[in-house]
């Protein structure tokens, strides 16, 4: 309730601001003004879907892509010492490369449409899943190693018995780093191609001086992050569930049930 009660203050500030001429209506619109072109974009004319069904596509394909290959070339490197003297090194220097500053040879190469959007999207989101993965696998637990190199394991049992679940977590949370940079990585495909996507609609709005809508697309793209940001928590309480009391809890007493049934 208390940032409700803040956003709402900082909301009335804004509208009084402008309605006293303190703010430039052309580029801070008033929020009624806002309020206005989301029922407009939505509703009235609902020319925002399908920008909106793009951009979420684009983010999807992408955050899976990235995902995929951070994940499998984390545990790689992670797990081979001579993958990782030969590997890792490049990775570093295409993740000290501004991603931006490679996006146009992406495009240059792979053309105009879908292919080089994913591509630039998988790009952005590659890095927090493949760092977080190298880190989880790297920093698993000595002791427990050694117990189960002991007991004879085998190296895929170490690795869907010990290291695996030991990383879960910390890539968990490079996940929600790539679903988020996800969806600027999509932002920055569109800007670039300015066809399809939320991206190129903010292009069209500001270029045509309509900046309430512009506005309401960016707090789109706003609920947007935080909607995704929140969803890959409910995820992650759900897989990494031995990290929170309350998974633990549900995971017991399931198996409680199971007992007693």
């Amino acid at each position: 309730m208390t940032h409700a009660g803040i956003f709402l203050t900082l909301l009335i500030v804004w509208e009084l601001a402008s309605q006293a001429g303190w703010l430039d209506p052309l580029f801070y619109p008033r929020p009624s003004n806002i309020l206005n072109s989301f029922w407009l974009i939505y509703f009235k004319n609902g020319n925002v879907w399908e920008h909106l069904g793009v951009t979420m596509g684009l983010v999807f394909m992408g955050f899976v892509g990235g995902s995929v290959l951070g994940i499998v070339l984390g545990s790689l490197v992670g797990l081979n010492g001579l993958v990782r003297r030969f590997l890792k090194p490049y990775v570093i220097v295409l993740e000290a490369t501004p991603r931006i500053a490679v996006a146009p040879l992406l495009i240059a190469a792979l053309g105009f449409g879908v292919t080089s959007k994913i591509a630039i999207i998988i790009l952005v989101c590659f890095f927090a899943p493949f760092i977080n993965t190298l880190s989880g696998v790297m920093n698993v637990n000595a002791e427990k190693l050694e117990l189960f190199r002991s007991l004879g394991a085998s190296k895929w049992q170490i690795l869907r018995k010990l290291v695996l679940p030991d990383a879960v977590p910390i890539i968990m949370a490079g996940e929600r780093l790539a679903l988020t940079a996800a969806l600027s990585g999509a932002l920055v495909a569109e800007f670039i191609q300015r066809d399809q996507g939320i991206g190129s609609l903010i292009l069209v709005y500001t270029r045509n001086l309509n900046m309430a809508s512009s506005f309401a697309c960016i707090f789109t793209l706003t609920i947007l992050g935080f909607l995704i940001f929140k969803g890959m928590e409910l995820v992650d309480q759900r897989i990494a569930f031995w990290k929170y009391e309350a998974g633990r809890e549900r995971v017991s007493a399931k198996r409680r049930r199971a007992m007693e049934g």
